[in-house]
């Protein structure tokens, strides 16, 4: 680090020209960025993906993508199963059809009463259109209220809901957007760093923040020239990129500005900060890069996708943190240390004197945090992976009234949500009686195979089968896994639809989550023995991050599984299960970002332990040096992700919480209670490295502790925040 802070200071010149061509360059790519994302889950290789993909090549429509639900009432006194309205209800979806593109299962095409409400007056159609893949796609509810409404009776309703509308469907112009939310996200963090800095420092990690955003969007720009990048990919980009390039800044400029109190010249402030800060800033950022980068051992192309480019956030941060704060610290850092600079050697009084009592009482604090960790481990053990129940999404919108309008009606869920039946050409499968066989099954509310061209091409035929449960639910997946049985003994039929493709995600996502938890524990392992010269210390911090994540778990099951806070704080029920994605990410992104916060106090610990001699002084010390930092920090973070939770889709909601939730968790219940407890009741076995170890990592011999040793930086360990 001292190389690379003695040649970004010889070259301020050039530093500050590269990454101002990188800003203008990245402000470019982002504006031209959103064109190139891609919001689809392919999975070569899984039965309904396959399904999917034929289904669209020889249909044009269905598949992966959810249906339109176009629901009709009729006025009172008219039944929905009367002769007259047959044809009213006919003519309507007619003229739906005649929108190109559409496939349509109702009461009329298939004669089906299961299309037609208890209530009398209540008929329903599935309307299957284009799926081009993207998260959020285009509303036709319009286009098909539009369709439908001159060939009903006056006094009729027509509405239309769906997954895709109950998702995002009359919500799009509540969610500030992710500029919006980044800017929102900012001026939280200013308000934290004025707090901690009490001066014009608090605008330098948000310049980096202003740099390193760019610089990311445009590292991704260039990233989709090779391969197809998630959607996601920008929301990482956008919020995590804030959170981290401000962290990695702050500790970078606390360093410095103590430094400074120490009596030594700005330059040489920036070269003592950039040893010890920059260091752990260094492996911070790579404890982060490979956690996201871990998503890679998945058989998932977008999930892959997320880590390669999520990757790149914490890379660009330490990138601008360790070149270009340097320069901007060395020329304007003592002027804008004004106008009421704090005292910035000394320790914070409050979080020495909780480190002294968290040091006498380590056995209750040890026990205190294990138990509040094991609490919601225990919650989180109850996690349902698969898609949020439908009466989850949306819930102020109008496709969210015409659900509990049709529920009301004696129609469930479930149909919103159809299984797609492809019979194949040449195999001899009669699709009416497929139809006639799978709506006998339990579970099934109906099956159709209508006989019009828009059903069978090419010899093939499709058969509709809709579920009453959601594919979330266990009924749902009971049904499914018995179409799926039937479909099986019929040669050459396939299974596909948006719930098939779920439940086969679900399987790619987390068939191997063992050997991502396993790779990435090993990697970090590794990295945090070389960083802090000791065995168990990085085994303690890779178990306390796990038992973190899975805490973090708990709580999104609490909150949004079962609803104990999501209606309260967003006007959302309980979801019944979280998106499939958001485990993963969450783990990928807390495990690496909680590193962040443990080499940020250990480090120190550890340098005031070989200052002092004793562990519980290091501890003492090192937390009421690291207390303010660390907890400014998990704010910066905090807020970032609760303006992420602003936006429309629940979906995003609750990565946010798990995201946000998480780094405050680990912030305060583990580095703040539960690590500075364990360092004390372990001692001298902290720093434990055999012989044997100290070779194989490659780890320099520590010199001499205690108070009679002059305090210095060592080049091979890196040990100081």
């Amino acid at each position: 680090m001292l190389a690379v802070s003695r040649f970004v200071l010889r070259h301020k010149l050039a530093v500050a020209v590269f990454w101002l061509v990188v800003l203008v360059a990245g402000g470019t790519a982002s504006a031209k960025l959103g064109s190139r994302l891609s919001g689809q889950f392919a999975l070569p290789g899984a039965a309904s993906y396959q399904a999917n993909q034929q289904i669209l090549r020889l249909y044009g429509n269905g598949g992966s993508g959810y249906p339109e639900v176009a629901v009709v009432r009729l006025p009172p006194g008219q039944a929905a199963g009367s002769r007259g309205a047959r044809l009213v209800l006919g003519r309507a979806f007619a003229a739906v059809g005649r929108i190109p593109g559409l496939r349509i299962a109702d009461y009329t095409s298939t004669g089906d009463r299961a299309f037609l409400g208890s209530d009398g007056r209540t008929s329903y159609g599935l309307v299957f259109t284009p799926f081009t893949g993207e998260l959020s796609p285009p509303s036709l509810g319009p286009e098909i209220i539009a369709a439908m409404t001159p060939a009903l009776p006056a006094g009729s309703g027509v509405q239309v809901t769906g997954m895709n509308e109950l998702t995002s469907g009359g919500q799009a112009k509540q969610g500030f957007g992710v500029l919006a939310e980044t800017l929102l996200a900012g001026a939280a963090a200013l308000a934290v760093l004025a707090f901690v800095f009490g001066s014009a420092l608090a605008l330098m990690p948000l310049l980096m923040a202003a740099v390193a955003i760019p610089g990311c969007f445009l590292a991704v720009f260039g990233l989709t020239e090779i391969t197809s990048v998630s959607v996601i990919v920008q929301y990482l980009v956008a919020l995590i990129g804030l959170g981290v390039a401000i962290d990695y800044s702050l500790l970078l400029v606390t360093r410095w500005r103590q430094e400074l109190a120490a009596g030594h010249g700005s330059d040489e402030a920036v070269h003592r900060a950039m040893a010890t800060a920059g260091r752990s800033v260094a492996y911070s950022g790579a404890t982060v890069a490979i956690g996201l980068l871990s998503l890679i051992v998945l058989p998932v192309p977008a999930l892959r996708s997320i880590g390669i480019g999520g990757m790149l956030v914490p890379a660009v941060s330490v990138a601008v943190t360790l070149t270009l704060l340097p320069v901007l610290l060395a020329t304007a850092g003592r002027r804008m240390d004004w106008p009421r600079p704090r005292r910035p050697g000394g320790t914070g009084r409050a979080w020495k004197t909780w480190a002294r009592l968290v040091v006498r009482r380590k056995w209750a604090a040890t026990l205190a945090a294990l138990g509040v960790l094991a609490v919601l481990g225990v919650a989180a053990s109850g996690m349902k992976v698969g898609e949020p129940a439908a009466s989850a999404l949306g819930t102020t919108t109008p496709a969210a009234q015409t659900l509990r309008g049709l529920e009301h009606a004696g129609v469930p869920a479930g149909v919103l949500d159809p299984i797609e039946i492809l019979a194949p050409a040449g195999t001899g499968t009669d699709p009416a009686a497929l139809a006639q066989r799978l709506a006998a099954l339990p579970g099934v509310r109906t099956a159709t195979a209508p006989a019009g061209p828009a059903w069978r091409r090419g010899g093939t035929a499709l058969v509709s089968v809709q579920a009453a449960a959601e594919p979330s639910s266990a009924a749902g997946q009971a049904t499914l896994a018995r179409v799926r049985q039937v479909a099986a003994s019929k040669p050459g039929v396939l299974v596909g639809g948006p719930g098939a493709a779920l439940l086969d995600e679900n399987h790619a996502f987390y068939g191997r989550f063992p050997l991502l938890i396993a790779v990435l524990a090993a990697v970090t392992f590794i990295l945090l023995a070389r960083a802090f010269g000791s065995l168990l210390l990085p085994l303690k911090a890779v178990l306390l991050n796990l038992a973190s994540v899975g805490a973090t778990y708990g709580v999104i099951v609490l909150v949004w599984q079962r609803g104990h806070g999501s209606h309260a704080i967003w006007g959302v029920p309980a979801t019944g299960a979280i998106t499939n994605w958001v485990p993963l990410i969450a783990f990928a992104f807390l495990f690496g970002l909680s590193m962040d916060y443990e080499v940020f106090i250990l480090t120190r610990i550890r340098e005031e332990r070989d200052r002092t001699g004793s562990t519980d002084a290091g501890v003492v010390e090192g937390i009421g040096r690291t207390g303010r930092l660390v907890t400014g920090a998990a704010l910066i973070m905090f807020f970032a992700f609760g303006a992420l939770s602003t936006g429309p889709e629940t979906d995003l909601k609750v990565a946010a919480t798990a995201f946000g939730a998480g780094i405050l968790l680990d912030a305060t219940v583990v580095r703040g209670l539960l690590v500075p407890a364990l360092v004390a009741v372990f001692g001298k076995w902290n720093w434990w490295l055999p012989a044997w170890a100290r070779w194989l990592l490659r780890v320099p011999a520590l010199p001499p502790t205690g108070p009679a040793v002059t305090q210095r930086v060592s080049p091979g360990t890196g040990h100081g925040t």
